[in-house]
């Protein structure tokens, strides 16, 4: 599917919000509800005062670094919650607190920096504690939530690498505390769609699959270029949303991998990380699916090629505004605010004492086949995900 090349020097986030924008802007009512009403709607707020009032099915949330995701979608997103709120709120930038407190009505026992954090354990307010940091910092600050009793969300990808995965799930099982990874998408309609239509195979096998989400990165100095905050480049940042699309549909795990780097177009921005790549995933039935991730091009699709026909997303991976066709036409679900959904699930998992449909392990999971994939580009050889 060929994407026009976008120039503007936007963000993930501002990109990734632009797609949902653009494409759904006219669908967010859902059930009779404004889901990205303004977090300034007193009528909206889940205020911390809730548990005072006796709102006692309300887990509180406290959100470990406040950056564009933080503060963009998921805060926004705990407004629209029904089990759990945002309690509270951990961060290094002072500047940001007085701003998160007034907006959220947080109280001062709530704020925490990165000295004081671990004494959270004290604070009953604070049921689950939402880790996103900079991608080498998930398994630092998961294994210190864990040790203070709570239970944790960690931003995707899970870790570095699968050893500190190990790590962060042997620390929450030894705390008997839940660990869930973000992965939004597996609330989305339009992507459980796919998975339905896949794993049930509605239209026969899957013969093939293609993925790709990328978009134009801004400032050279942002984390997510340098790769010991990162891990690596697009693929660590929404190749990871391609491989889950993959994993899912199929409804199996890959078993090798070939993977090529793109061209550097800007070697000094990308002189710790790859541009883009492409990667090309074996499952089991031979079937292949082609990935790619790019910080230099738009992309954003979900596709598979089955015995009866093609079924896909042509806006697959956005904040929402999903859009989707089959054999029958096009898809046609209701819109939703898929990070409160991801975190009021986690919530009722914990109070119906089930396991969450996003765990540890499945994070794991991805982590190894992201280092397959970067072993498979740098050797330019076949790897086999073990």
């Amino acid at each position: 599917m060929n994407r026009k090349l976008i120039s503007h020097p936007y963000s993930r986030r501002r990109f990734i919000h632009d797609l949902s924008v653009n494409a759904g802007v006219a669908a967010l009512a859902f059930n009779g509800l404004n889901l990205f009403s303004s977090c300034d709607d007193p009528n909206n707020k889940n205020k911390a005062s809730n548990m005072q009032e006796g709102d006692q099915k309300k887990l509180g949330i406290a959100l470990v670094g406040l950056g564009n995701y933080a503060g963009g979608q998921l805060a926004p997103a705990l407004q629209q919650t029904n089990d759990c709120y945002l309690a509270g709120i951990v961060t290094g930038t002072q500047s940001k607190i007085d701003t998160w407190k007034s907006k959220y009505n947080i109280p001062d026992k709530n704020v925490y920096n990165y000295q004081n954090f671990d004494s959270i354990k004290d604070n009953p307010d604070i049921d689950i504690v939402y880790v996103v940091l900079p991608n080498s910092l998930h398994a630092e600050y998961v294994i210190r939530a864990a040790k203070a009793g709570k239970h944790v969300i960690s931003e995707k990808p899970m870790a570095i690498n699968p050893e500190d995965c190990d790590r962060m799930i042997a620390a929450c099982k030894e705390a008997g505390r839940m660990l869930s990874i973000g992965y939004r998408l597996h609330f989305e309609p339009y992507n459980l769609e796919m998975a339905r239509l896949g794993t049930k195979k509605v239209y026969g096998n899957i013969k093939k699959m293609s993925a790709g989400f990328g978009f134009p990165i801004g400032d050279p100095t942002q984390w997510r270029l340098n790769k010991s905050l990162a891990g690596g480049g697009p693929l660590e940042d929404v190749g990871i949303y391609c491989i889950q699309g993959f994993c899912y549909t199929i409804g199996m795990e890959p078993i090798a991998v070939t993977a090529q780097e793109g061209p550097k177009t800007d070697p000094v921005k990308f002189k710790d990380v790859e541009q883009s790549l492409t990667w090309q995933l074996e499952f089991p039935g031979k079937i292949i699916c082609e990935g790619k991730a790019s910080y230099a091009e738009g992309l954003n699709f979900l596709r598979a090629e089955a015995e009866k026909g093609t079924f896909e997303l042509t806006s697959a991976f956005n904040y929402s505004g999903q859009k989707g066709n089959t054999p029958e036409g096009p898809m046609d679900l209701p819109k939703v605010n898929q990070q409160a959904k991801q975190m009021d699930d986690f919530a009722q998992a914990i109070k119906n004492k089930r396991p969450t449909s996003v765990p540890g392990e499945m994070g794991k999971r991805d982590v190894k086949i992201i280092q397959a994939i970067y072993k498979a580009m740098a050797t330019g050889k076949r790897v086999e995900i073990k």
